[in-house]
């Protein structure tokens, strides 16, 4: 599955839904929410890093789709650039 499909389909499914589409601040708090329990089960081990992180990259997809950016592009975009850092 590509970042352009994860965008769509996590567009999609707040569609669906009825989630949140339209107030941007409160996604961007909710995907701090996921960020911390990815963290969380980080710490605690037992399985469940992979499916937080799996909401984290969710959360950003919609962000993304709410802002109109295209995330695939984007990512891209600042992989070249820093596979361009001398760093």
């Amino acid at each position: 599955m590509d970042i352009g499909s994860v965008q769509r389909i996590a567009w999609d499914n707040k569609v669906l839904k009825g989630f949140n589409t339209t107030d941007v601040p409160l996604e961007f708090c909710m995907l701090q929410e996921k960020a911390a329990a990815a963290f969380g089960a980080w710490r605690k081990g037992g399985g469940k890093l992979g499916e937080e992180l799996a909401d984290v990259v969710l959360y950003v997809a919609s962000i993304a789709e709410m802002t109109g950016l295209d995330l695939r592009a984007e990512v891209k975009s600042k992989t070249e650039r820093n596979a361009a850092r001398p760093d």
